[in-house]
């Protein structure tokens, strides 16, 4: 079995993580919030079993409302750079968001939500798993995922 290691933080490296195993999926996400909390066209989410990561430094939270229950944003403290999501639903997991990691070529996406509010320009493959809203399950892009490259 392969290893799988990765690591990232956030932009002044007070906050640094490392993950241990493959995530479970990688996803694209056209919600405004997405768009709002990156400053730019989506967000990309990478859902990962909290216990295959280990984190050092200082996070701050804050808890936001949205449709499918509240979503606790972890950012770094001096920089503001957002690197986590967490659902109480999913409580085992977690999202990193895929910019934050050190090296990205190997972040392709499974699928992609909110594409009802996606940016116009933007285009998406044909053969992608999309969802106009939050999907019921992810089961099909983890299925995908799991497949992938």
């Amino acid at each position: 079995m392969a290893i799988f290691l990765q690591q990232g933080g956030c932009q002044c490296r007070a906050v640094r993580y490392t993950l241990k195993s493959r995530p479970l999926v990688v996803y694209v996400c056209h919600c405004t919030e997405c768009q709002k909390q990156s400053s730019s066209a989506f967000g990309e989410s990478v859902r990962v079993r909290a216990a295959d990561l280990e984190i050092g430094g200082e996070i701050r939270a804050y808890i936001r409302p949205s449709s499918s229950g509240e979503v606790r944003c972890e950012f770094c403290p001096e920089c503001g750079t957002r690197l986590f999501h967490r659902r109480a639903s999913y409580s085992e997991h977690l999202n990193i968001k895929g910019g934050s990691f050190d090296e990205t070529s190997w972040l392709v996406p499974a699928g992609h939500i909110w594409t009802a509010s996606r940016q116009p320009w933007v285009s998406i493959p044909r053969d992608a798993l999309t969802y106009e809203r939050q999907p019921e399950s992810y089961d099909r892009m983890i299925a995908r995922y799991a497949s992938g490259p």
